[in-house]
């Protein structure tokens, strides 16, 4: 029963002291940041420490997303349950272990959570229990003592040892009854307490030779616990004076560096007896094991010397029990203080517990992107850390409590100028010279779609001759998004243009590349417009336009169109004429040969020449004017009927051609030409052409023409022309 009373009662004691501490953070505005709990040592694995989700203010249902974690460098004695965010005990603990004789013992560590990232600082005080019993270092004590030392004497007995702390720690001595010792409890001023054993009457060699008492150190416990050694103790003949130490107590420093080998101090007793009574010795006296391994003792000269390294961090101080004995067994006891000094010899050391890694680049300044935690295991000055982070980047650090930091972002971040960030965490102490060392952070920056996709150029111009062939390409645009996947990826399309533009090209949407979707007609269209739009992938899509303006370059693709004279005579008709009179001198103007063409530039330049005849050339024709001119007088030589070729040329490669036809009639009048015209090319011309003079026509002996004339209003000398066009070749 007593065995199940007692962890019921830890365990209440331990929500007792929960509680208080809860409310004593409450009432004394302590940071919410810091939760501190208190249980007893040697709980069962398993054990409840306390509902650390519920005091960081977290509900049931907010910890599978909080992700609820413990993060520590020293040993897990702790760990958290994912489905109720209790603390529980997940190692043995032994105070003892933990802390040794400190009077206070606790766990620190920290809580993370996640989303966002926050960090709160744990403590779990641990308390002792009464589970270690008093020990001498020794079962057996065996002293001499002279039958006439004086009543009042002291004789050191050491100390025993009790690894609990407090009012379960030693509390003092007891002596088996007897009429000639009692034992008297001293403390040192490290808090040690030891016994010292007091004769009270005087011994009798004779009546007693020797006394077996038992000695009992007691601890204050409920119930107590104790530990015994067994006094041996001889009485010697006569050795009037004992030995006789400069000092009872002895206090030295000694730096932590210092070097094995080195005098730390001298301890100095003298004897008033002489001879061999007189003749001093030097030891220790019982001491615990790590002691006699740091330090030595020359038995003659009573120097004390460093045996091996010290170590302020381990052990901050020493107490050593020294013996002087002379020659006939007397001992006199002195207790030699050795502070020990810290040296600057430990660099900080730097943790990094959490990075939140990759950080979008949309993160506001002052998200926390990862938590570290410092500590110098020197004291003072030497123990004090101050840390920078190294490097170039947008992040600052913030102190949070208990040596930890936060890393936060200092301002915007922006993954096309650098998508990763290396700084360095750089921890320094305040020790002369200063010890530091460093912890590499990288942070990596994920991308947001804050970039719409930009064009090479703003606008762009192709230039495609005309009768294409169907998708054949026409232009490349290409876009530029400095976002990465998705948000960088560019698709195109389309997005209006200028009238009937749209059926003219398309876009590829993923190469930008433009084609034709039908054949280009310069005479039709010359040039147009279309707006291509780029988008990229990102959610929601950023996008911008360009405009691609076509320009279609013109073809030789139509041949000269002769306008005049007029095109092919009506089936049945007589082909027209042009009557120049014999009297005609070089220059007269017989006709002109007007014709376009719908091609543009070169390609529509014209050029006139008449086909070249076996009979000396009679008629010209102007170059570029098309004027059909005598290029002589006409001669009495010269056949009275003369049929002209002429032939229009463009200037395109290879130039297109047309050709058309004069009939030219040599007379001085029409009177004169009937003869060598038909009735049917009379009525034809006279249809034809238009009259000036009808008076010139009186004296036509056909009365049908006569009649034609003055029906039809026509008449003069150059009233018809015969005109003929003959065809189109290339």
């Amino acid at each position: 029963m007593a065995g199940e009373q007692r962890p019921r009662r830890r365990r209440a004691a331990g929500r007792a002291v929960v509680l208080l501490a809860l409310l004593l953070d409450l009432c004394c505005g302590a940071a919410p940041e810091r939760i501190r709990y208190a249980i007893p040592e040697e709980l069962g694995r398993g054990s409840l420490v306390g509902p650390l989700a519920r005091d960081l203010g977290l509900s049931p249902a907010e910890l599978p997303a909080r992700k609820l974690r413990l993060s520590s460098a020293e040993k897990q004695y702790f760990g958290v349950s994912e489905e109720t965010g209790n603390l529980y005990v997940s190692e043995r603990l032994d105070r003892e272990e933990m802390c040794g004789e400190a009077a206070s013992c606790s766990v620190s560590f920290e809580a993370l959570v996640q989303n966002p990232l926050n960090v709160f600082h744990v403590e779990v005080a641990i308390q002792d229990a009464n589970d270690n019993a008093p020990r001498f270092l020794q079962d057996n004590f065996q002293l001499e003592i002279n039958e006439l030392t004086s009543p009042g004497a002291r004789f050191y007995l050491g100390v025993a040892e009790d690894a609990d702390v407090g009012r379960n720690a030693l509390q003092g001595y007891e002596l088996e009854a007897n009429k000639y010792f009692a034992v008297e409890m001293k403390e040192r001023q490290d808090g040690s307490k030891f016994a010292e054993l007091v004769l009270r009457r005087a011994l009798d060699r004779e009546s007693e030779p020797s006394l077996r008492l038992l000695l009992t150190a007691l601890d204050g416990g409920d119930p107590p616990r104790s530990g015994t050694a067994q006094l041996c103790i001889n009485v010697t003949d006569a050795n009037d004076n004992a030995p006789v130490f400069a000092q009872e107590r002895y206090r030295v420093s000694v730096r932590e560096d210092t070097a094995p080998g080195s005098t730390v101090l001298n301890v100095s007793a003298s004897d008033a007896d002489a001879g061999t009574n007189a003749r001093i010795t030097y030891g220790f006296g019982k001491m615990p094991a790590k002691v006699l391994q740091k330090f030595m003792l020359d038995a003659e000269t009573g120097t004390i010397m460093l045996q091996e390294e010290l170590d302020f961090e381990d052990t901050r101080a020493f107490s050593l029990a020294v013996e002087a004995r002379d020659g006939g067994g007397l001992v006199a006891h002195c207790e030699v203080e050795v502070e020990v000094l810290d040296v600057n010899d430990n660099a900080p050391e730097v943790t990094l517990t959490s990075v939140s890694s990759p950080v979008p680049e949309d993160a506001p300044a002052g998200t926390v992107v990862a938590l570290l935690k410092v500590r110098d295991r020197d004291s003072g000055e030497n123990g004090q850390v101050w840390c920078e982070l190294s490097g170039e980047a947008p992040l600052s650090l913030v102190a949070s409590s208990g040596g930890s930091y936060k890393v936060v972002t200092s301002s915007a971040l922006d993954r096309e100028a650098v998508s990763e960030h290396r700084v360095t965490v750089v921890a320094r102490d305040r020790g002369s010279p200063a010890l530091s060392s460093r912890a590499a952070l990288v942070l990596e920056v994920s991308d947001v779609n804050d970039n719409a996709p930009v064009f090479e150029e703003a606008a762009y111009s192709a230039y495609v001759a005309e009768n294409n062939a169907e998708g054949a390409p026409v232009v490349r645009v290409r876009a530029r998004d400095t976002d990465a996947g998705a948000n960088g990826r560019v698709s195109y399309w389309l997005a209006g243009g200028s009238a009937d533009a749209a059926p003219y090209v398309s876009v590829e949407a993923r190469s930008g590349a433009v084609y034709a979707q039908r054949s280009f007609d310069y005479e039709q269209c010359r040039e147009f417009a279309v707006a291509v739009r780029a988008q990229d992938g990102g959610t929601p899509a950023r996008s911008s336009t360009a405009t691609v303006r076509v320009f279609v370059l013109d073809r030789n693709d139509n041949a000269p169109r002769v306008l005049w004279p007029a095109a092919a005579v009506v089936a049945g008709e007589s082909p027209p004429f042009e009557v120049v009179p014999r009297s005609a001198e070089a220059g007269y103007l017989v006709a002109k040969v007007v014709a376009v063409d719908a091609d543009a530039g070169r390609n529509a330049w014209l050029s006139y020449e008449l086909v070249p005849t076996s009979e000396p050339t009679l008629f010209r024709v102007g170059l570029h004017s098309g004027e059909v001119r005598t290029a002589r007088a006409v001669s009495e030589r010269d056949a009275a009927k003369q049929r002209l070729v002429a032939v229009v040329k463009d200037h395109g490669q290879p130039a297109l051609s047309a050709t058309a036809t004069l009939h030219v009639v040599l007379a001085e009048s029409l009177q004169e030409a009937l003869p060598e015209l038909s009735h049917r090319d009379i009525v034809s011309e006279l249809t034809l052409c238009r009259c000036r003079d009808l008076r010139r026509y009186e004296n036509l002996s056909s009365p049908s023409v006569n009649q034609h004339v003055a029906d039809s209003n026509f008449c003069g000398q150059q009233a018809g022309g015969g005109r003929e066009q003959e065809g189109v070749s290339k």
